[in-house]
């Protein structure tokens, strides 16, 4: 999904869009004429710490419960082949 604007709008408010997460599809007089796609941006060191956390907690859990990290794994590929939608 991108957000669609026109030349003279991206330029009056280019700061504003350089900091969209989404790619921006560029157009003149109603046609395409490119993309600004976003670098993801650095993930800051408190969400590091948090995600490491969570991985430290996860380890320490299968641990308790006796799982192996590919019995993890085959788990997760045997869910994720059944329908989840509804």
């Amino acid at each position: 999904m991108s957000l669609r604007v026109g030349v003279r709008e991206l330029r009056d408010k280019l700061a504003e869009y350089l900091e969209a997460s989404m790619p921006i599809e560029v157009t003149r007089h109603g046609q395409t004429i490119g993309f600004y796609i976003p670098v993801p941006k650095k993930p800051s060191q408190s969400e590091r710490d948090a995600l490491l956390e969570a991985g430290r907690r996860m380890r320490e859990e299968m641990e308790r419960l006796g799982i192996t990290e590919d019995e993890l794994v085959a788990g997760f590929k045997k869910w994720r082949k059944k329908d989840h939608t509804a």
